[in-house]
């Protein structure tokens, strides 16, 4: 497919990427820019030590709306949504009836005038598909608002609270997952955005929610401070791995659980058993188990993997144990541009996700040995204050 090709959608910020000379190609039903003409190398090295400018318009934005809106949601995910502060941020994760991974999501208590306003941010790859599967869980117990009208900006690196100071005072009293409406002055105009200190990247930055129509005015401001470059998908994909954060459709899917994905650290005690809230979402029995350690309740986990030999290992490449025997697969691999190793994530067998266990990834037919290590691959750089 053409990334021109008139079946693609248009981010808002489409003709600034040609203006800049982005490599456009199709992702998630849009055109969009997987990287500019410095490339991924310098891009992903820029984000680490400076501040990189992410158009991220084709992540699903949406509003839960009403006094149950809290409760409502909290039946759907295995989190902890009702007791979440206002102006706070929480990592999430929609499930089916077995446990699996629908998507991950991001959220915010909002909660303007206490009427309940829940701020969603849902991959772009599966938006159409959860905002039904939302409006038609719980779309009886509160209002579910799409917000097609909204682009979605990510400011990130350490300098990116230095840039976007300047532009808008007062988002540097924010922390790591806590929210604010600010006014950027662009000095052009002053355009009124919602951010969350957040990001994809392992690094501190923002995710700038900004009506569609402002945002070529926000992003050639942004651009336009001295920190910030523009950065493309393929970097994008490089700093999430080396932060050690899945993607949704190669590390964690309809078939894998929170808890074979190593995301149980996103279930907080009072939906676990024991809790106040205990269960009540989707898949509850099979997951619960699973965190109560149920001999067998669990067959594989994802883990960090470190090749031991100069190979780039990428996603899909067979895994076997030391007895060439298969135990499962390569979902995201790369050479780590931060660390300059072959880095990968996967799914191993219990007996194997212990930190040193060796396994062989096969590489053109070769077996390319590879160590279980920690995650992140890098540090990440969070500000907590």
């Amino acid at each position: 497919m053409s990334a021109t090709s008139d079946d693609l959608l248009q981010v808002p910020l489409n003709d600034l990427h040609l203006i800049l000379g982005a490599r456009m190609v199709p992702f998630a039903g849009y055109s969009m820019p997987v990287q500019y003409p410095e490339g991924l190398m310098a891009e992903h090295k820029h984000t680490r030590t400076a501040t990189g400018l992410f158009d991220v318009s084709h992540m699903g934005q949406l509003r839960l709306v009403g006094p149950d809106a809290a409760a409502a949601f909290e039946s759907m995910i295995p989190v902890d949504v009702i007791d979440l502060a206002i102006g706070k941020q929480r990592y999430g994760l929609l499930l089916n009836e077995t446990g699996g991974i629908i998507d991950d999501l991001m959220f915010v208590n909002r909660d303007y005038a206490h009427g309940g306003d829940i701020f969603v941010i849902v991959n772009g790859a599966c938006k159409v598909s959860d905002i039904a599967h939302i409006q038609a869980k719980i779309g009886n117990r509160c209002q579910v608002i799409p917000m097609p009208e909204r682009a979605l900006l990510a400011l990130q690196g350490p300098q990116a609270v230095t840039a976007l100071s300047r532009l808008a005072p007062g988002v540097e009293k924010l922390v790591f997952m806590t929210s604010g409406s600010f006014t950027v002055d662009t000095g052009a105009q002053k355009i009124e955005v919602f951010l969350t200190r957040s990001g994809y990247t392992g690094e501190d930055g923002f995710e700038i929610s900004v009506d569609a129509s402002d945002a070529m005015v926000l992003a050639k401001a942004l651009l336009a401070q001295p920190e910030v470059k523009p950065i493309g998908l393929g970097a994008r994909n490089s700093l999430r791995l080396e932060a050690g954060l899945p993607l949704y459709g190669n590390d964690i899917n309809t078939t894998t659980t929170p808890v074979e994905a190593g995301l149980q650290w996103a279930i907080q005690k009072v939906r676990r058993a024991g809790g106040a809230r205990m269960g009540g979402f989707p898949g509850a029995d099979k997951i619960l188990a699973q965190l109560g350690g149920e001999a067998g309740s669990v067959t594989r986990k994802r883990v960090g993997l470190k090749a031991l030999a100069r190979i780039p290992v990428r996603e899909h490449v067979e895994l076997q144990n030391q007895a060439g025997e298969h135990i499962g697969e390569v979902t995201s691999g790369l050479l780590g541009p931060t660390i300059d190793q072959p880095i990968a994530m996967g799914y191993v067998p219990p007996a194997l996700a212990t930190l040193g266990s060796l396994v062989n990834a096969i590489v053109r037919g070769k077996p390319v040995k590879m160590e279980v290590v920690t995650m992140p691959f890098v540090p990440t750089n969070y500000f907590r204050g």
